[in-house]
């Protein structure tokens, strides 16, 4: 079989449950529901790292971010697998959301078209930078909506926490643009040699804004909601409660949170996240259709996922930068006409870049010498026996200099270096991650063997 055509299409902020063939009917995904029934789903997935920079660049170097110096969203990264694609002959295309650092990298791409966050701007010492998007609106005089904006011109700013409905014309949202941008070159590129395109969507990242038309249709949706109790926060570390303090008194990314939310507020909240979804769903329908229009399914993979997940007010968080599974757990989704038997269900723990591994081997190309994604056996649900994440201080996460994260089928495990507090959960007694066991002396042996399963991972984390 000749070199598949790859398509890697990934959101920006997803969390797992946000796929109705995930097992989650509240979702209006049936885009992403066919790519799940006649492909194969990985329940366990886990980025190694809860924000975009350091979990992108893992991903698409197959290494950990210690291996590549990669700890935060502030790190640069120019350099990917993508190159060995581009040297073996394939096209290589990039449209929408990458954040490399500097935004402009070439990264092993022949030709990008880049769009990156929702809300903001990009400076260095000589320009500002301006993505397609910003063109797009530039060119139709339309002022691209940002933090700043909701914050002064939203009716209900302060109980919104993120979301609002979007105030442009359909056309101009960030998500409608990249889909659009994404079938129009498909439907016009001319190429002999396979294509590696990869497809940024830069929702459902906040700003929470999707269109009137999409808030519409979960308006009378029930989506579960979490029971955030005193007694958690009390026993989460130092540095959560710092973080949670960062957003309510702060306005970053368009959110501003609350130590309390209602139960309303939290629904609108994650109705207006869904909505987001559902119009990345549908814009995915209109890409699947065009590559099958232009011949490109005949001989493709596509894998579909996101850079990390959301908490939502899980654990009484928003955003990220946390070791919770609703950061860490991915959706993920491989499809693949002649590949990939339809209905394959993936259960054992993966990490994110073992589906790198499982691409260019499709792709009959040997991986990197530096390389720490291992192969991923679909169907055998053969995986990790652990996965791994870590994560340095950033400009919203300052309460710890730097946290690394185990976890196997049954426990987890997050150390904070040279600090007496940590975490550890009992997956199996405990899977919502509510009850820490880090100062339990019934869980000592448990913490003492993850701790060493770390050492081994980075032997520095001491």
């Amino acid at each position: 079989m000749s070199k598949p055509n790859i398509i890697v299409i990934m959101t920006d902020q997803q969390r797992f449950d946000t796929i109705a063939a995930l097992g989650y009917p509240w979702m209006k995904t049936p885009n992403l529901d066919r790519l799940a029934h006649e492909g194969a789903i990985l329940t366990q997935t886990f980025c190694a790292a809860p924000s975009c920079v350091p979990s992108r660049c893992s991903f698409f170097n197959g290494q950990y971010p210690h291996n590549i110096g990669v700890f935060s969203n502030h790190d640069p990264w120019e350099h990917s697998w993508v190159e060995n694609l581009r040297d073996a002959g394939y096209l290589t295309v990039n449209i929408g959301k990458m954040h490399t650092g500097p935004a402009t990298a070439e990264c092993g791409f022949h030709q990008r078209f880049i769009v990156e966050n929702k809300d903001r701007t990009y400076d260095n010492e000589k320009y500002r930078f301006f993505d397609e998007w910003d063109k797009f609106l530039l060119f139709n005089s339309q002022e691209k909506p940002t933090r700043d904006s909701y914050q002064s011109g939203y009716p209900g700013y302060a109980h919104a926490l993120g979301a609002y409905e979007w105030p442009l014309d359909e056309e101009y949202h960030s998500d409608e643009f990249v889909g659009n941008m994404a079938v129009q070159y498909i439907m016009e590129v001319s190429a002999e040699e396979p294509l590696f395109l990869q497809i940024g969507f830069p929702g459902p990242h906040p700003p929470y804004d999707p269109p009137q038309r999409y808030i519409d249709m979960y308006c009378n949706v029930d989506i579960l909601l979490p029971c955030v109790l005193e007694e958690e926060l009390a026993n989460q570390p130092p540095c959560h409660g710092i973080y949670r303090q960062e957003t309510i008194d702060g306005n970053h990314d368009g959110v501003k949170w609350k130590h309390h939310p209602s139960k309303e507020e939290l629904l609108r909240l994650r109705r207006y996240y869904a909505a987001n979804m559902t119009l990345i769903d549908e814009k995915i329908g209109g890409i699947i259709s065009a590559l099958s229009t232009r011949g490109f399914l005949e001989n493709a993979i596509i894998y579909f996922t996101s850079d990390h997940g959301d908490c939502l007010g899980d654990h009484g968080h928003i955003q990220k930068w946390n070791m919770y599974d609703e950061s860490l757990r991915v959706p993920s989704i491989l499809w693949s006409k002649d590949r990939i038997p339809a209905g394959t269900t993936h259960t054992a723990l993966t990490q994110q870049m073992d589906v790198a591994d499982y691409l260019l081997k499709e792709a009959k190309i040997p991986v990197p010498l530096k390389w720490d994604a291992q192969e991923l056996r679909l169907g055998e649900n053969h995986g990790r026996d652990y996965v791994y994440a870590e994560h340095a201080k950033d400009n919203v996460w300052y309460g710890s200099s730097f946290m690394s994260m185990v976890r196997s089928n049954t426990h987890k495990l997050v150390f904070y270096p040279e600090e007496k507090y940590g975490e550890l959960y009992d997956l199996v007694k405990n899977p919502t991650e509510t009850i820490n066991e880090w100062d339990n002396p019934l869980y000592a042996s448990i913490r003492s063997d993850l701790t060493q399963q770390l050492l081994k991972f980075r032997p520095a984390v001491q």
